[in-house]
């Protein structure tokens, strides 16, 4: 199975896709993982913000949200990374990152690129050349870290 992946500027998003979106966000971080926090927080649709769908069967598996640079010194912020819990051992986490990668490097290629990950994803997020920038804190009582990649890594 081979998702088609669509990068999206948030007005592109169609009223479904938003709403897949929406649910499968709070499936994952607010359901799945007990996280009560407010994932609507008013950045999705900003700016030149953008979203990568990964679809199978018009159905939404993986997501990722873009968030693009502020100033010429900021980096991108890769964040709202998920694979469905019905896809997972599909590989498609690797795919997710490579393109979300690819799409930062392509849409803002002159910016690092940033994530806050889940500590116990350091590991993985270090295979696509993210390096950790911060210590260990905690976000909505989950262990996380602050990485970053190097523009043109």
């Amino acid at each position: 199975m081979k998702p088609e992946w669509h990068d999206l500027h948030h007005s592109e998003l169609s009223t479904a896709q938003l709403y897949q979106l929406l649910a499968l966000r709070s499936a994952v971080f607010v359901v799945e993982q007990n996280c009560p926090y407010q994932d609507v927080d008013g950045i999705d649709l900003l700016g030149e913000n953008r979203h990568l769908l990964g679809m199978l069967d018009n159905k939404l598996v993986a997501c990722a949200r873009l968030l693009a640079p502020q100033t010429a010194s900021e980096p991108v912020k890769i964040g709202r990374v998920i694979v469905a819990s019905e896809a997972r051992g599909l590989s498609l986490g690797n795919r997710l990152m490579e393109q979300a990668v690819d799409r930062c490097e392509q849409h803002w290629p002159q910016h690092n690129i940033f994530l806050s990950a889940q500590a116990h994803l350091q590991r993985f997020y270090a295979g696509f050349g993210f390096t950790p920038v911060s210590d260990a804190y905690l976000e909505d009582n989950i262990p996380h870290i602050d990485m970053e990649r190097s523009a043109g890594a």
